[in-house]
């Protein structure tokens, strides 16, 4: 799939289907809801995104919510115009997985012509926050 075709009716199978290579198919992201304004995913606990003693690492939490912030801000804007370039990533980890899935729903909260802001809330299956994460993004011209 070639991102520059990429919309909001793009069917999320194909989206998870070509976003498996590299970092999102590492640690085991699957996008489970896009409307304009609002993604959702989830990411299975694995060896691949915990730290040694089993506890999903911090840093795979805010992996998840800027791939969800990107896609989120990928679909707001035309990507054969413009590119979407993470440039802020800020999070607090309130509780820990130990097992299960980690669930996140990115709002944006600010959609400027230069910038997007989302918040971000990870949770356990129980629904209990694991981590509240803001993610800004610039929006660009393409120069390829």
């Amino acid at each position: 799939m070639d991102f520059r075709t990429l919309n909001i009716d793009t069917p999320i199978e194909l989206i998870n289907q070509a976003s498996q290579r590299g970092l999102i198919g590492s640690l085991g992201i699957e996008f489970t809801k896009i409307e304009a304004g609002t993604v959702e995913g989830q990411m299975q606990l694995s060896e691949k995104n915990c730290r040694p003693d089993g506890i999903l690492h911090g840093g795979a939490n805010l992996s998840l919510a800027e791939t969800l912030a990107g896609l989120g801000s990928m679909l707001l804007v035309d990507v054969k115009e413009f590119n979407v370039l993470g440039i802020q990533v800020n999070g607090s980890h309130t509780g820990t997985l130990k097992q299960g899935k980690a669930f996140a729903t990115a709002k944006i909260i600010h959609q400027g012509n230069q910038t997007h802001v989302w918040n971000v809330d990870v949770t356990n299956e129980e629904g209990r926050l694991i981590s509240a994460v803001r993610v800004t993004n610039m929006i660009v011209k393409r120069n390829d």
